[in-house]
């Protein structure tokens, strides 16, 4: 894997354990990390023993506390667009990934860190977790994708609230609005990430990327997702997967899936 100066990388049997380390600045994501990230997810897509993704903050104050505040005070007009595109297009590759991505949030995940937990699949937040797209405070919107995924997560009305005003809201409340799948005791916050990594996995790799495919398709303008959902049950049924899974059923035993 490659070397990285704001990211740690630890594979553990195919599960790759991703930490934004910035503790300095809580873990702020400046243009290197986001760049790193994409370079990150790069290898995810690339690297066959790579089945799955858990994202993290290091240490337990903060997920990702923002942007780096002091890039983003020298942005302009000019300059802003060719910003936002940039992070949404490497958030979308995490949003788009076919192997299952899990946000492990502990502490503060504001602004990009909110968006960051957005773009995942799935988000497990420890009970001092906090949410919130506060971009509103220095006379900004979310640019990261914050206004389209807060809305599809928790509704129009909520969203409009939550960034217009810049509120912060709690791990329970998060979880009652949609926002967060699951919120566990600090302690418990890895553990619950791999109770659910672990099941995913062991499913077939073919059907659990067209999940994400057909999902995402349902929020693309450009996507008929009847129609991707169709295509996409075709594919599998001519899959080696659907036939060891059909298989296995009907053999009463376990399924031996190898993504193919």
């Amino acid at each position: 894997m490659a070397h990285y100066n704001n990211l740690l990388l630890d594979n553990q049997d195919g599960i790759l354990f991703i930490t934004v380390n910035r503790p300095t600045k809580m873990n702020a994501l400046n243009i290197e990390t986001v760049q790193e990230i994409q370079s990150a997810m790069q290898e995810v897509y690339d690297d066959e023993e790579v089945r799955g993704v858990i994202l993290t903050g290091s240490g337990e104050k903060a997920f990702v506390a923002g942007a780096d505040i002091a890039e983003i005070a020298e942005l302009n007009e000019v300059n802003g667009r060719r910003f936002a595109e940039r992070g949404q297009d490497v958030f979308s590759m995490i949003e788009e990934c076919p192997k299952p991505v899990i946000a492990a949030v502990n502490g503060f995940a504001l602004g990009g860190g909110c968006e960051l937990a957005m773009a995942c699949h799935i988000r497990v937040a420890s009970e001092n977790a906090r949410f919130g797209q506060p971009e509103v405070n220095l006379g900004l919107i979310p640019g990261y994708g914050g206004t389209q995924r807060l809305t599809q997560l928790v509704g129009k009305g909520k969203a409009m609230e939550l960034m217009m005003t810049g509120d912060l809201i709690p791990a329970q409340e998060a979880k009652e609005l949609g926002l967060v799948n699951h919120v566990t005791a600090v302690g418990e916050l890895m553990p619950k990430c791999l109770e659910i990594m672990n099941k995913i996995i062991a499913k077939a790799p073919l059907a659990v990327g067209m999940i994400v495919d057909c999902v995402n398709a349902w929020y693309d303008k450009e996507e008929h997702g009847y129609q991707t959902e169709a295509n996409s049950f075709s594919r599998c049924c001519g899959s080696d997967d659907f036939k060891e899974g059909t298989s296995a059923f009907l053999e009463k035993r376990k399924p031996h899936f190898k993504g193919e």
